[in-house]
């Protein structure tokens, strides 16, 4: 099994919930995030006539799935088409345990 994080620059989730949904990817958790990259986000004015201001973190989409290992190129795939900016992070996982049913393993996802 893999988790997939995508840090994404726009909200372009629902497109990428279709999506994973048609590949049958079932579960996936979104939330909105700050941070920061190499690059600095964008000046902004503070208020109308005010001086400009460099916020330190910009506001941000995290989409975390957890998915087998057979599924990670359609994944992929998906985030690089529907998304419009941003990054994806995939990383081993060992173990998965639905705390609810006992189940283990690809059953939990």
């Amino acid at each position: 099994m893999l988790k997939i994080e995508a840090l994404l620059v726009t909200n372009c989730v629902m497109a990428i919930s279709e999506a994973l949904r048609e590949i049958e990817v079932g579960g996936m958790t979104v939330g909105k995030v700050r941070g920061r990259g190499k690059h600095p986000p964008a000046k902004l004015h503070a208020a109308k006539g005010s001086e400009l201001f460099q916020p330190h973190f910009s506001d941000r989409y995290i989409i975390t799935i957890v998915i087998p290992k057979s599924k990670e190129d359609a994944v992929i795939n998906i985030l690089k088409t529907k998304g419009t900016g941003g990054k994806v992070f995939v990383t081993p996982v060992s173990r998965a345990i639905d705390i609810t049913t006992g189940n283990e393993g690809e059953a939990t996802i």
